[in-house]
């Protein structure tokens, strides 16, 4: 376990400094998406300016703050950045002029290429200062993707503070909280809050304490030991709220199985079962009601492929009259010769 003096040290640059960005490693997993969001929220509550970045997109999971993380590493900055679809080639020229009080950026397309649509045009502002960096669940820098490729300038000098649980981490922050016999990095933003002044309350408790068990599989990882269950104990008493916290999924329902496509009928309201309906409707209240059809709708056999009433009828009649001969026979009693003891005789040919 790791000491006293990395947390002490962590406690004593937030402390000293104001500008921090929180970076998760690629396609971070809902332990380190918790993790980060109650560190962001943390830093907020005792007046630090704070900014969460990812390079890989976020699914919209139900976590406090998910909706903070960006794929910039710091927020704010004075640039103002102008973007806009681009098609390679598409733009012949890019000028400016002043008129009158008025600063005009002129974006001239390329022959054969259609003009910009306004509706398009984003703006928001770039450069924002760093001063202390927080990197979490990742073993090293390369992890973050074109988060730390594309901007390696901006962590060039800065205070990197490395929060990890991997047995791969290499130890490259400025202060190491690396704690690798833990089950979860929740389990160690806990410990990391118990040395700030940010008080837990509900929102981030519930975000550790459903990133534990997202990390330990519902606590049937071999990695669980005591710690684990104190810690969520713990935050249990202060208000945790267990939740899934799956991926989103559409809010229309799947094809089920072993029913054709032709034959489903999605309805987008909400509607009960009617009496005299040959379909049975699934009412789950706000989500769209799937009808399946009905024994009869199911397409029957090919008239091609059936026999002309006649047919069928003689088809009965033969068989009826074999059933009926079978009876009589069976009802005849059977020969005296059938009762008689049978005797074989052996043969002398050998």
């Amino acid at each position: 376990m790791n000491n006293d003096v990395s947390y002490q040290r962590f406690a004593a640059l937030v402390g000293k400094h104001n500008l921090f960005s929180i970076c998760l490693p690629q396609n971070p997993t809902i332990d380190s998406i918790t993790s980060a969001c109650v560190l962001y929220l943390a830093l907020t509550k005792i007046g630090k300016t704070v900014s969460l970045a990812c390079s890989s997109d976020i699914p919209k999971y139900s976590v406090t703050a998910v909706d903070k993380i960006k794929k910039t590493l710091a927020s704010g900055g004075d640039s103002l950045v102008i973007s806009f679809p681009y098609t390679e080639g598409s733009i012949d020229k890019v000028t400016y002029n002043i008129e009158a009080e008025n600063f005009n950026l002129v974006v001239i397309p390329r022959e054969g290429y259609d003009k910009l649509d306004p509706a398009q045009v984003k703006y928001n502002y770039s450069g924002g200062k760093i001063e202390a960096i927080i990197v979490i669940d990742s073993p090293n820098l390369n992890n973050l993707g074109e988060l730390y490729s594309s901007n390696q300038d901006q962590f060039r000098g800065k205070e990197i503070i490395n929060i990890d649980r991997h047995l791969t981490n290499g130890n490259f922050g400025t202060v190491n909280i690396v704690e690798k016999k833990l089950s979860s990095t929740a389990e160690i933003v806990l410990r990391v809050l118990s040395y700030l002044d940010a008080q837990l309350d509900r929102e981030m408790a519930t975000n550790l304490y459903n990133g534990i068990a997202a990390a330990t599989n519902n606590f049937t990882s071999y990695s669980v030991n005591s710690d684990t269950f104190e810690a969520s104990a713990y935050l249990l008493k202060s208000g945790a709220v267990k939740k899934p916290l799956s991926k989103p999924v559409s809010s229309f329902p799947t094809q089920p199985k072993n029913v054709l496509p032709a034959q489903q009928e999605s309805v987008l309201q909400d509607t009960s079962f009617n009496e005299g309906d040959d379909n049975l409707e699934l009412n789950t209240g706000t989500t769209p009601v799937m009808k399946f059809p009905s024994v009869e709708k199911f397409p029957s056999r090919p008239t091609s492929q059936k026999l002309p009433i006649e047919k069928q009828t003689a088809q009965f009649k033969q068989v009826e009259n074999k059933e009926i001969k079978n009876e009589e026979d069976q009802s005849k009693p059977a020969p005296k010769e059938w009762l008689k003891p049978k005797i074989f005789r052996g043969s002398n040919l050998i």
